[in-house]
This record gives structure tokens, C-alpha cells and sequence, in this order.
């Protein structure tokens, strides 16, 4: 009997926040504590192009699929359910219908199986995960996606949130400007508008730049790039009487908020005394937010930490990770208590395995 593999901790963590629905196992080492990814398996719900994608909508997504990731998950990993020792899910924050959905799933494997239930902040899940792939020590931590937008920082087992977006998150605002421009869903809409901004770059269109302290704004640019793209579509030019193309509105509008971020990120940073950014969230993997931030970073002296496409994109492991790293310290979910909520800030989670 191979005794290594029968006493490192397991867990198989679910997550469905939004279009992503992911299952992932992880190993942690019972010595170093150190994770193994087993496996990480991913389905997303793509809508039609000009179109988002609705919560009953996503729900129905994952609900249809879940028993199937789960199995390839399985499969992959080379785990039998006997072998885990705890069930995770994502309780929040994200849309209520698929999270309800992934909830309910978890708890039936929870009962099925008879292990342990424990809900996982969608946000620490993210942090913990780059923190384990990066290797970052402390870093100021960036968190981007269709969802959040906050620079955090750790501090007396809380992550401390010191900036955040006032109104809509920077990935919902470029998500719904593919809308606007009624490009591709697939793989990403973010994905999309990060390609034809590599073919952009003639001009730099004028949009508004709101940042407050290290807070941000973005509904006010997304609004001036909605009529923008207007004027494009009837013909017209631009204030200066210029002619411009959807590529150089993709430009010119992830230049402008990704200058917002790295300005809230340094304001971060100089507060903390850090000169470390980990960057997570799905817009994380832009590389052109990862270029303007290591530009600044290395001006500081400092360094940009980042992951691919497989962990900065929601996923199932970073769930799996961030459960068991709870669950080693005697936190679990008891079931009458296994909710998901829309609203769960990065904040509140006590963070009792680190120092």
C-alpha cells in the first residue's frame, strides 16, 4: 500500500460563481504542507456574441455539466472519493443561481461520500492559489476579474482590502463593451478585446480617468467608449476629427483603465511597504495589464508575480486549495450552514493559517 498517498490531505473543491464551472483536487504534503494540483478540469457557458450571460441561464449550465467535470476531475486526479478529506465550494461572492447550484451539487457529494463540507471565499481562493504557484511572499495583491476589483494587502490574519471599484468591476466594463462591439464570447469576451487592442494603438481616444484616492471608477469610461463606438458605427470621426477602428478603442480603453489599476496598486504598495504585486482574477492574465505593472514594479525595485490562463481564470482548484488550507485548522461547514450569498467581502474570512 503506498502509506505517502494514504496520509497527504486531499480535498476536491467545486466552483461556479459565474460562466466558469470548475472542479479541482489538490494534495497538500503532510510534512511541507506543500500542493499538488491533480487535477483541474473547466466547462464555460459561452453566450451568443452581443449578449451576457444570464444567472438562470449559467445555473442551467452548471447543473448540466457538473456531473461530468466531476467524474473527469476524478479520472484525471487518479482519486477515488473514499480518498478525500473534505468537499469545497465557492459561497461566495458571485451570481446567487450558479452559485446555488454549485452549492447544492457539493452538498450532495458532501452526503453521498460522508466527508466534511467547507465554504470558500471566492476571492481567498484566488489569492491563495497565486500565492502557491508564484511563490509570492506578501505581495500587494491585485484582484481583477468580471466580478471584483481590489488591491489588498495582508495584515493580522485578515486580507485588508485598501482600494476597490466604486461601481462596476474593470472586467465587467470590458466585458460589456465586447457587447457594445457584438464581438465573440469565446473564449472570453475580455480575451477578445485583449487581441484587437494588439492591433490597435494609431490612436489613443480620450476617456475619462477616474480614480479617488485608491479607489476607482469605471462606468463613466465605459459609457464615453459606448458612444464612441457609436459615432464609429454611423461613419464618424473622433473629437480631434480623427478617424478611428474598434481596435483602437479596445487600445485605448485598456490603456486607460489599466493606468487606473497600476496607480491604485503603487498607492498600495508605498502605503505597505511592499514591492511585490500578485495579480489574480481572470483579467490577470491580460499581458498588457502584466507589462504596465512590471514597468512600475520595476521601478520600484520590486517584481510582478502573475499565473497562466489555468489558475487567474476561475477554476476548481483555487477552491480545493483555499478549503483545505481551512480545513487543516479545524474549519469546516456544517450542513444547515452550507449557503452561498452574492455579497461575501474579501475581509471578512479570518485567516487563521497564516501567521
Amino acid at each position: 500500500m503506498d502509506t505517502t498517498k494514504k496520509k497527504r490531505r486531499i480535498a476536491l473543491g467545486c466552483e461556479g460563481s459565474a460562466n466558469k464551472l470548475g472542479i479541482g483536487i489538490i494534495a497538500h504534503d503532510p510534512v511541507t504542507n506543500e500542493p499538488t494540483v491533480l487535477s483541474n478540469v473547466r466547462h464555460t457557458f459561452v453566450s451568443p456574441p452581443g449578449t451576457g450571460f444570464l444567472p438562470k441561464d449559467t445555473a442551467q449550465h452548471h447543473r448540466a455539466f457538473f456531473v461530468r467535470v466531476a467524474k473527469q476531475a476524478l479520472a484525471n486526479a487518479g482519486v477515488r472519493p473514499s480518498e478525500l478529506d473534505c468537499i469545497c465550494y465557492t459561497r461566495g461572492p458571485g451570481m446567487g443561481a450558479p452559485l446555488t447550484s454549485v452549492a447544492v451539487a457539493a452538498r450532495t457529494l458532501a452526503l453521498l461520500w460522508g466527508k466534511e463540507l467547507v465554504g470558500v471565499n471566492h476571492c481567498v481562493g484566488h489569492i491563495e492559489m497565486g500565492r502557491a504557484i508564484t511563490g509570492a511572499a506578501n505581495p500587494v495583491v491585485l484582484y481583477v476579474s468580471g466580478g471584483n476589483t481590489q488591491v489588498i494587502a495582508y495584515a493580522e490574519q485578515r486580507y485588508r482590502i485598501f482600494g476597490e471599484a466604486l461601481d462596476i468591476a474593470v472586467g465587467n466594463c470590458l466585458d460589456r463593451f465586447a457587447r457594445t462591439l457584438e464581438i465573440s464570447n469565446d473564449p472570453a469576451p475580455g480575451y477578445n478585446i485583449e487581441q484587437l487592442a494588439k492591433k490597435g494603438g494609431r490612436v489613443l481616444l480620450d476617456l475619462p480617468y477616474a480614480v479617488k484616492g485608491m479607489d476607482c471608477s469605471f462606468s463613466g469610461i465605459l459609457t464615453r467608449a459606448d458612444e464612441l463606438a457609436a459615432v464609429m458605427k454611423a461613419g464618424g470621426r473622433g473629437p480631434d476629427g480623427e478617424t478611428f477602428t474598434q481596435a483602437d478603442l479596445c487600445f485605448s480603453l485598456q490603456e486607460t483603465v489599466f493606468a487606473m489599476l497600476v496607480e491604485i496598486t503603487e498607492r498600495a504598495m508605498a502605503h505597505v511597504g511592499s514591492n511585490q504585486v500578485l495579480i489574480v482574477g481572470g483579467v490577470g492574465c491580460n499581458e498588457r495589464l502584466q507589462e504596465m505593472m512590471g514597468a512600475m514594479a520595476a521601478e520600484r525595485g520590486g517584481s510582478v508575480y502573475a499565473t497562466d490562463e489555468r489558475f487567474c481564470i476561475d477554476n476548481g482548484i483555487m477552491i480545493a486549495h483555499a478549503g483545505l488550507l481551512a480545513y487543516e485548522t479545524g474549519f469546516k461547514t456544517l450542513l444547515e450552514e452550507s449557503t452561498c450569498t452574492q455579497r461575501f467581502r474579501t475581509d471578512e474570512v479570518f485567516v487563521k493559517w497564516r501567521k
